[in-house]
C-alpha cells in the first residue's frame, strides 16, 4: 500500500510526522499540493491513502476531493475540512448534535450585524468565518467599537468579510483547553494560559498539561463524531455551566503540546492513519 503525506510547507509539525513514520518503519511519499493537477475523476497522485497536512483549507479541500473521486483514502476527508474550516458550519454541527457551544449569530450586513451584537450584549466577539491562529478576532466592548469594526469589514469587502460571525464573549479563567482526538480516544489535552483574552499558543499562550477526565473525553469524542473527523484538535471553554466547545481544527498543530503532555502525538497520528488506511 502506497501512503502519502500531502503538504504545502514542511513545518516543525510535518517534520515530527515524517520522523515518527521513520521510527515506525512506515514509508511515506511526500506530495506538495501546489504541484498537483489532474482531470476530474483521474488519480491526482500515485498513492492508495493520503494524510492531509495542507495549510490552505481551500487547496486541501479540492486536493482531497480529487483524491476521493479517484478512490484514494483520505484523512481527514474533504467534508471534515469543509465543516471545520468554516466556523459557522462548525457551530451548526455542534447545535445539531446537542453539543454545548457559545451563543452565536450570523449576520449578512453591517446593520443586521449591529442588531445581533446588541441582542447578544457587550462584550462580544467578531470572528472571520474562515481563519486560524487567532487572527482578525475582535472583542467588541461597546456600540462605537462595533460600528467601527463593521465599517471596516464593509469597506474591505470580499468573501471573508461578507458573512459576519458574532459570538458571545465567554469569561475564561485565564485559559482555555485544547484536546487532541485520534480515532476513538482523546489522547491528551493542554491548558492554554495567557493574560490576553486570546489564548492561542500562536499568540503567546503557554501550554501546560490538562488531565483528560471522562467528561472531557466523552464530549470531545461526541464533537469529533459531529464533524466526522478522525484526527481533530478541539478548543473548549470552562464555564459556570460546564465545558463548552468553541472550535474544531481539522489539521491539528501539536508541536507545542508534545513536551508538556509527554504524549507521542505524531506517532499516534501516523499509527492511526496506517491502521485506517489498511482497513
Amino acid at each position: 500500500m502506497e501512503l502519502a503525506l500531502a503538504y504545502s510547507v514542511i513545518r516543525l509539525d510535518e517534520k515530527m510526522l515524517i520522523e515518527a513514520a521513520r521510527r515506525l518503519d512506515v514509508k511515506l511519499t511526500l506530495v506538495r499540493m501546489e504541484d498537483v493537477s489532474a482531470q476530474a475523476g483521474e488519480r491526482p497522485i500515485e498513492a492508495d491513502a493520503v494524510l492531509d497536512r495542507g495549510i490552505s483549507q481551500f487547496r486541501s479541500f479540492y486536493f482531497l476531493k480529487l483524491a476521493e473521486d479517484a478512490g484514494i483514502f483520505t484523512m481527514n476527508p474533504s467534508e471534515v475540512v469543509r465543516v471545520c474550516g468554516d466556523k459557522f458550519l462548525t457551530t451548526s454541527a455542534m447545535i445539531r448534535n446537542g453539543i454545548p457551544t457559545p451563543r452565536t449569530s450570523m449576520a449578512l450586513s453591517p446593520p443586521s450585524a449591529l442588531e445581533e451584537i446588541e441582542r447578544l450584549g457587550y462584550p462580544c466577539v467578531i470572528k472571520p468565518v474562515v481563519g486560524s491562529w487567532g487572527r482578525l478576532l475582535a472583542k467588541v466592548n461597546d456600540r462605537e467599537a462595533a460600528e467601527a469594526i463593521l465599517e471596516h469589514k464593509d469597506v474591505l469587502g470580499g468573501y471573508p468579510h461578507s458573512a459576519i460571525y458574532i459570538q458571545e464573549y465567554v469569561e475564561k479563567p485565564g485559559r482555555d483547553i485544547r484536546t487532541f482526538v485520534v480515532g476513538d480516544e482523546t489522547i491528551c489535552a493542554i491548558y492554554r494560559t495567557s493574560e490576553h483574552w486570546i489564548t492561542n499558543t500562536a499568540r503567546g499562550g503557554k501550554a501546560t498539561v490538562c488531565p483528560v477526565t471522562p467528561e472531557l473525553n466523552e464530549l470531545c469524542l461526541r464533537t469529533a463524531k459531529a464533524v466526522g473527523g478522525d484526527l481533530v484538535a478541539i478548543d473548549l471553554f470552562e464555564t459556570g455551566n460546564g465545558l463548552s466547545v468553541n472550535e474544531v481544527n481539522h489539521t491539528m498543530e501539536f508541536k507545542n503540546s508534545v513536551q508538556p503532555t509527554g504524549v507521542d502525538i505524531p506517532g499516534r497520528i501516523i499509527s492511526h492513519f496506517v491502521e485506517k488506511a489498511r482497513c
